[in-house]
């Protein structure tokens, strides 16, 4: 897939971004340790007719460190920078929280939301093991040894790398999850772990995750698709019911997929075939909830 990478500068902040596909403007925030050169999910929609804009999020990649009203602020003003108007929002994982932000206080820029195995609020905090391993290995200057050292394991030993990357990801065992799992999957969790890094922005998000409150969900006006997994170990399904229950207008979709990465495996044609079939309806009407 071809990226049209970018900066956009303001007089206190740089934000990186790629631009992928022509078409219906699809706003994406990325994941937790990924960036703008992300690609789960994007073939399916670029094949359907969308332009994606991917800004790497406050502290990953190039762009700066901000707080997450400046950082929402700012991916508006690169809308305005290229020229749109309105876009589908796509907020992925722990970028559930700068796309329920974004539809919340700009809600005339967003057509529709789609929040897959999202992040709505509160997620991992000091009371679990996972922040507190997360303080360590993901802080820098140590997150990019950590990275180096996944990177070097998975590329020489592909299928063995996956497995305990499979058990963060996923509440089923590997034996039950085998089934759900394709061959290719190897390979796109290989080549995940050779494009992430942390930066500042994973800790960001742990920390912004206590920012979203209920208000913030009640104030989003357009239509809204949930996606999740029934199998998804990272993000609680929690998230999705909570997000069903105080965004006013939502159609929520749960999935048999192996884990938390639902653009993989058996189900995952079927979650993209969901979200396009989503923003097409609401593109062709103009329906905005009021």
């Amino acid at each position: 897939m071809n990226h049209l990478i970018g900066t956009y500068e303001t007089e206190n902040h740089m934000l990186e971004y790629g631009i992928m596909g022509d078409g219906l403007p699809v706003l994406v925030m990325h994941g937790g340790h990924s960036n703008c050169y992300e690609e789960f999910g994007y073939q399916h929609l670029v094949d359907h007719g969308c332009k994606l804009i991917t800004p790497s999020r406050a502290g990953y990649g190039l762009s700066s460190a901000a707080s997450l009203e400046e950082a929402v602020s700012l991916y508006v003003k690169l809308l305005d920078h290229l020229s749109i108007s309105q876009v589908h929002l796509i907020g992925v994982s722990a970028g559930g929280t700068s796309a329920i932000k974004l539809a919340s206080l700009f809600p005339e820029r967003v057509k529709t939301l789609s929040l897959q195995s999202a992040v709505v609020g509160t997620w991992l905090t000091a009371e679990h093991t996972e922040y507190k391993t997360a303080q360590i290995i993901f802080r820098q200057p140590f997150e990019w040894i950590t990275w180096n050292l996944l990177k070097t394991f998975s590329n020489i030993s592909p299928r063995l790398a996956f497995k305990p990357l499979f058990s963060s990801l996923s509440t089923l065992s590997y034996e039950e999850a085998k089934p759900l799992i394709w061959e290719e999957d190897i390979e796109e969790l290989r080549k995940m772990n050779n494009r992430q890094r942390s930066g500042e922005g994973f800790l960001m998000d742990l920390k912004n995750s206590a920012a979203i409150t209920e208000s913030d969900l009640e104030r989003i006006t357009c239509p809204t698709l949930i996606q999740a997994s029934i199998n998804d170990r990272s993000v609680s399904n929690a998230h999705a019911y909570f997000a069903n229950l105080h965004i006013p207008s939502t159609k929520l979709k749960l999935y048999n997929t192996w884990g938390h990465l639902i653009w993989l495996g058996e189900g995952s044609v079927q979650v993209g075939d969901d979200v396009i079939a989503f923003i097409r309806e609401h593109e062709e009407s103009g329906e905005r909830a009021k």
